[in-house]
């Protein structure tokens, strides 16, 4: 259960990060969060209220730290995809936001089992190969490249501790500490607006609305899924299989945008099936 929750988490949150850089494409990336959070807000509270069993409050202080820090990682991490190419900016951001979860399931104990270990080295080689840019075009072009991969670490590492602090957050429910953590994420994307992009609503199109509101709707799902993997099975694993998100943001890059990519990173997605293949056996 913990591959099929953990694969869903990365399906879910590649194609909601694609769909929100589209967005911060045409509109400020504040503009952008506000309306994705404020959609997150509202389903995941949706989902709570429905849902059965009481709020801890452990678990919703873990899981508002948690939105605070990611709310962080996303505001960085939209403005990557819409200065740089998604290609690259998405696989840095998955590969780096794995180092520190995983060094806290090695060190809590976890040893899986030899096949599993192979398996997630395999895909933490395909996010590498799978953030291989292109021909860069020269100085503006490695300059570019050079933005995305700072956008991408500085996110993942923000990302990193999302993942580990929700996991915390998980250990007392599914629904209510993601619906706290999204909760911290309205109010850092809020205080940022206020501070840096007074009145960002004015003149919001319909469609990017949409666009924004179903990022951020998708992402709650995202994060469910990944929680409920947590409480099912090995933490490491799972944020493994949760940081695959970034094959899906360039294999819709690459359909709907048409962002060529290099040998190496089919190569790099061709490794990421055959690894989720060793850890589901």
């Amino acid at each position: 259960m913990v591959v099929l929750l953990g694969l869903a988490s990365a399906l879910l949150y590649g194609s909601g990060d694609f769909l929100g850089g589209m967005a911060s494409r045409r509109a400020h990336v504040l503009t952008v969060l506000t309306l994705v959070e404020t959609a997150g807000v509202i389903a995941a509270l949706a989902v709570a209220a429905a849902s059965p069993g009481p709020a801890s409050l452990a678990g919703l202080a873990w899981g508002f730290s948690a939105g605070l820090v990611g709310g962080l990682g996303l505001i960085i991490f939209y403005a990557g995809l819409a200065a740089g190419p998604m290609s690259v900016v998405a696989p840095v951001s998955g590969l780096v936001s794995t180092v520190l979860p995983v060094a806290v399931a090695l060190a809590e104990g976890e040893r899986p089992g030899a096949g599993v270990y192979a398996g997630a080295l395999l895909c933490l080689v395909a996010i590498v190969l799978a953030s291989s840019a292109g021909d860069t075009g020269g100085d503006t072009g490695a300059a570019r490249l050079g933005r995305a991969i700072a956008y991408g670490t500085a996110s993942g590492v923000s990302f990193g501790l999302f993942f580990l602090l929700i996991r915390n957050a998980g250990q007392s429910g599914e629904v209510w500490p993601v619906a706290a953590g999204r909760i911290g994420e309205l109010a850092i994307v809020l205080a940022a607006a206020a501070v840096l992009r007074p009145g960002l609503l004015r003149g919001i199109g319909g469609r990017l609305q949409l666009a924004a509101a179903g990022a951020g709707v998708i992402d709650v799902v995202a994060n469910i899924c990944y929680v409920a993997a947590t409480r099912t099975g090995a933490f490491g694993l799972a944020v493994v299989l949760a940081s695959l998100y970034p094959g899906v943001t360039v294999l819709l890059a690459r359909v709907v945008l048409g962002e060529r990519l290099r040998w190496i990173q089919r190569i790099g997605l061709g490794l990421a099936a055959v690894g989720i293949v060793l850890v589901a056996a």
